[in-house]
């Protein structure tokens, strides 16, 4: 069984946002801007992703 993907970018900047938004950040492994990364497509990422939606760009893999 293959496990969903997306491909997260950070597209604006982390500087200056609410420490939990920073964390959110961190946690799905993005470290600066325009840097992307796949993870897996389950609520815990879901939500951290939804909570940032602002800093970010989405694909599904």
């Amino acid at each position: 069984m293959s496990t969903k993907n997306l491909r997260v970018t950070l597209i604006k900047s982390k500087n200056g946002r609410l420490p939990r938004h920073k964390a959110c950040v961190a946690g799905l492994g993005l470290r600066r801007m325009h840097h992307t990364v796949e993870v897996e497509d389950t609520a815990c990422n879901r939500g951290m992703i939804n909570k940032v939606s602002y800093l970010l760009k989405v694909e599904e893999v």
